[in-house]
């Protein structure tokens, strides 16, 4: 199943939809389908039940959905003052928490089961466009945001844990390296993925150079320690490994629009 957050006319205006698709031997049908009167941006499944989805939207909103009810959400936290750009569904074992980042330069943390935030993450000194939590330390999430820096954070304190000033332009998208902990990529607008090393951030541990406009997301393979794809406003995607010479293995250009999602399936090590 893959979950999609849409937008009308490119989230400027107009409404959502959140989407929810199936593949079979018949193809890919759609399986449900819910609507929200602002464009959402972001989706994320839950870790502790398979019919409850978490969406972000242009509102300021996050959104908790169940699949097996017809009507929508079951719940709507509004907190942030602008734009929801990102959510997140914490991995690890043990805690159940939801990260949301948005331009009103703040992450706030969520319990779903709690009705409102239980923690507000400031320091950004600009839109949040990422929000990501670690696979290997729980409390632990990464923000990208349009102030050039990559941020590390922990919920147990208040304050920011690490400032990486990554590129010298508005940071899109980050994610963890799911087999290292202290590996993350950005992806920004000036069309470079970047892997930086917790351990040593004085400078990046790969640039990957192709794309030829700005990246809008990226995300590590499950299966692959150091593959990456990528896909930008240039209408392709691409596929990486830092670890080789020549690290572009492929860049597909099946799309005729703005390239803005993307996923790896975690069950089958061929799907995107």
């Amino acid at each position: 199943r893959v979950a999609c957050a849409a937008a009308q006319y490119y989230g400027m205006a107009g409404c959502g939809t959140l989407a929810v698709l199936e593949q079979s031997e018949a193809g890919i049908v759609l399986l449900r389908s819910f609507d929200w009167n602002d464009g959402l941006f972001d989706v994320t499944w839950s870790e502790n039940n398979e019919n409850v989805l978490i969406t972000c939207s242009g509102d300021g909103s996050l959104q908790i959905w169940d699949m097996a009810k017809t009507k929508g959400p079951l719940q709507v936290y509004k907190e942030h003052t602008l734009e929801a750009y990102s959510v997140d569904w914490s991995q690890t074992r043990g805690e159940q928490l939801v990260v949301s980042g948005s331009w009103d330069q703040t992450a706030k943390l969520w319990d779903p089961a709690v009705g409102k935030s239980l923690c507000t993450f400031k320091g950004h000194e600009g839109v949040i466009y990422s929000t990501i939590w670690s696979p290997h330390i729980p409390g632990c999430f990464a923000s990208a945001s349009g102030d050039q820096t990559l941020r590390i954070w922990d919920v147990k304190t208040p304050g920011v844990k690490l400032v990486i000033p990554a590129h010298q332009a508005e940071v899109l998208s980050c994610d963890w390296c799911k087999y290292d902990e202290n590996l993350l990529v950005t992806g920004a607008v000036d069309c470079s993925l970047k892997g930086w090393d917790l351990r040593n951030i004085r400078q990046p541990v790969f640039v990957l150079l192709g794309h030829t406009y700005a990246i809008r997301r990226v995300k590590f393979s499950p299966f692959h320690a150091s593959i990456l794809a990528s896909c930008s406003y240039d209408f392709t995607v691409r596929f990486w490994d830092f670890s080789k010479p020549n690290p572009l293995l492929e860049t597909v250009e099946h799309h005729t629009e703005f390239t803005c999602g993307l996923d790896l399936s975690l069950h089958n090590r061929g799907q995107v």
